[in-house]
């Protein structure tokens, strides 16, 4: 699976609002009852999430995610590398409890 399948995958879920499309880059905002569904289909293709974990993110993996937003208690990060391609998810929870947004980026 590559990033433009992992996209396929996502996109076949409700979202409430699509934010970009673009190559190398999805992002958009979905509700919490589409989180489990939505985290399902990241671990197929990411594994489990590196963050939150016990362990620290690299600094090329800081890096990555710092130039797209960075990540915070509460949040969660998936992470893929293989060779020079990367790439990434981040869901931010927000603070009405109900929608998140998800990043899936490519570098």
């Amino acid at each position: 699976m590559d990033f433009t399948q992992i996209i396929s995958k996502v996109k076949e879920l409700h979202f409430n609002e699509m934010r970009a499309d673009e190559a190398g880059r999805f992002e958009a905002v979905i509700v919490k009852q589409a989180l489990g569904e939505l985290k399902r289909r990241l671990e197929e293709y990411f594994g489990q999430p590196i963050f939150p974990s016990g362990q620290k993110l690299t600094a090329e993996i800081q890096r990555s995610i710092d130039s797209n937003g960075g990540i915070m208690p509460g949040q969660t990060l998936y992470y893929r590398s293989q060779g020079k391609e990367v790439i990434f998810a981040m869901l931010w929870p927000w603070s009405d409890g109900q929608h998140i947004t998800i990043k899936i980026i490519q570098e």
